[in-house]
C-alpha cells in the first residue's frame, strides 16, 4: 500500500488493534522528502492516540495562531489557536517537517513488516482474496489490498480509469533556517499572503529551528512532477518581488527550492471492491489549499483500521463498504473546498477580494473551524474488536474562502 504517512498510519492503527499487516513499498529505502506540513486536531488526537504525543511534542511547534494577510502585509484575518484550540478541540494545532512525522510513524511499526523494493503494476481481484504483481516478477496474495499508493496509485486503477487534473498551479518549496531571519519571522504562527496570481504561506518546523515556506503560482503548462526537482531561488524571488517585506526577507534567505505543477482528481465514487480500498492521495489528492491532505490520509487511515478490526474474513467487503461511507462524503468537500480556494486565494485587487476578506475577517472565530477540526475517527469510538481478515498491502509510490484556507 505504500509507506509513506498514510500508509504507515493505519499500520500502526492495524498493529494496535492486533490486526496482522505488510506494508509493500516500491522504494527501496524509507527517505520522506518534502519541506512542511501542518497537522489540525483532527489529525493530531488520533496521533495522539497511537503514542506520537512525546515525538510531535520534541519536533513539532505548536502554532499560536494563523494569520491572513495582503500581499502587502495587511492582515485581514487571525485564528487564534495555541491554549485555546487545546481546550475546545482536545488537541492542539501542530507544524512538524515531513520527515519527522515520517520517522515517528516509521518507530510505530514492525519493521519486519516493511517490505521494500516491491513496485506494484497489477492487483487481480479473486475471489476471497487479491493477488499482487510486482515490477520484479514476484507475486503475493492477501485477503485485502490497501492502496495508499498516491496520486499515480496503481490500485486505483481497479476502481475507476482516470486521469489527474492539471490545476494550473505551481509551487515552490523550502525550508530555511531560523539563525537567517529577523525575530518577526520565526514567531510560531501560520502566516499566508495572498495576491493577484499567487500566495505565500510559512511557518516553523524542527522544533522553531527551520522556517518551512510554499509559494503558489501560476503555471501556462505543468512541469515534471516530482517532490525533488529543483529550482532556481532567482525565479522565486522574481516571482514575489514587491510583496511584504517578510516574504521579501524569506526567500533571500533561502539556498534550495524545489519546485513542482499541482494536480489533483475528480472525486472517486466507488472507494472499494469485494477486497480492495484506498486512502490518502490514492482515494482523494487534493490541492493543498486547506492543509488537510496528510490530515485526511490520518483520518482514512483510523476509520478505515476502526472497520477492518471489527470485520472477519468473511464480513471484510462489508466493512469496506462502511469505511467509503465513513470517509467518501467528507473527503470530497474537502477536495473541493480546497479547489475553490485556489482562485479565492488569487483575486485580483477589486470587488470580489475585498469580499473575500471581508469574509474571512467574519468567519475567523477558532469555533467556526470545528466542522473540520472536531471530527473522531473510528479509533475513538473504540467498539468491539473481533478476530480479523490479515490485510496486505500494495506497493506504492512512494473550501471556500469563509472556510478558512491556510494552503500547506
Amino acid at each position: 500500500m505504500g509507506a509513506g504517512i498514510g500508509g504507515l498510519a493505519l499500520a500502526a492503527a492495524l498493529r494496535e488493534a492486533g490486526v496482522p499487516c505488510l506494508v509493500f513499498e516500491q522504494s527501496h529505502r524509507l527517505a520522506e522528502v518534502g519541506a512542511g506540513l501542518q497537522l489540525a486536531p483532527n489529525a493530531v488526537r488520533p496521533l495522539h492516540r497511537l503514542g506520537l504525543g512525546p515525538a510531535l511534542d520534541t519536533h513539532a511547534v505548536r502554532i499560536e495562531a494563523m494569520e491572513f494577510k495582503r500581499r502587502t502585509g495587511r492582515t485581514v484575518a487571525r485564528t487564534e489557536l495555541g491554549l485555546a484550540c487545546e481546550l475546545l478541540f482536545g488537541a492542539p494545532y501542530y507544524s512538524v517537517q515531513r520527515a519527522h512525522l515520517h520517522e515517528a510513524l516509521r518507530g510505530l511499526n514492525d519493521p519486519d513488516a516493511l517490505r521494500l523494493g516491491h513496485r506494484l503494476v497489477h492487483t487481480e481481484e479473486l475471489d476471497d482474496r487479491v493477488r499482487l504483481l510486482f515490477a520484479d516478477g514476484t507475486t503475493h496474495e492477501a485477503d485485502v489490498v490497501v492502496g495508499a499508493d498516491g496520486i499515480h496509485s496503481v490500485v486505483r486503477e481497479a476502481l475507476i480509469a482516470d486521469r489527474r487534473v492539471f490545476s494550473g498551479l505551481g509551487v515552490w518549496r523550502g525550508l530555511v533556517p531560523v539563525a537567517r531571519l529577523s525575530l518577526a519571522v520565526r514567531e510560531p504562527r501560520v502566516r499566508l499572503w495572498m495576491g493577484p496570481g499567487g500566495h505565500v504561506v510559512c511557518y516553523p518546523v524542527a522544533a522553531g529551528e527551520l522556517i518551512s515556506f510554499a509559494a503558489t503560482h501560476s503555471l501556462v503548462a505543468p512541469l515534471a512532477e516530482s517532490w525533488s526537482a529543483t529550482a532556481d531561488p532567482a525565479r522565486l524571488r522574481g516571482g514575489f518581488a514587491g510583496w511584504d517585506e517578510a516574504v521579501e526577507e524569506l526567500f533571500h534567505a533561502a539556498d534550495h527550492v524545489r519546485q513542482w505543477a499541482l494536480h489533483d482528481r475528480e472525486p472517486l465514487h466507488r472507494w472499494a471492491t469485494g477486497r480492495l480500498t484506498v486512502l490518502g492521495d490514492a482515494a482523494h489528492p487534493m490541492l493543498p489549499f486547506l492543509a488537510q491532505g496528510a490530515n485526511q490520509a490520518i483520518e482514512d487511515a483510523m476509520d478505515l483500521a476502526a472497520c477492518l478490526a471489527r470485520s472477519r474474513p468473511e464480513t471484510v467487503p462489508a466493512a469496506l463498504r462502511l469505511y467509503q461511507s465513513l470517509r467518501a462524503p467528507r473527503t470530497t468537500a474537502i477536495q473541493r473546498m480546497s479547489r475553490d480556494n485556489a482562485a479565492a486565494l488569487h483575486l485580483p485587487e477589486g470587488p470580489a477580494q475585498r469580499e473575500r476578506d471581508d469574509a474571512l475577517h467574519r468567519s475567523a472565530a477558532l469555533r467556526n473551524r470545528a466542522w473540520l477540526y472536531a471530527y473522531e475517527t473510528g479509533m475513538a469510538r473504540k467498539t468491539r474488536t473481533e478476530p480479523s481478515a490479515t490485510v496486505q498491502s500494495a506497493a506504492g509510490s512512494h473550501g471556500t474562502a469563509r472556510r478558512g484556507p491556510t494552503g500547506d
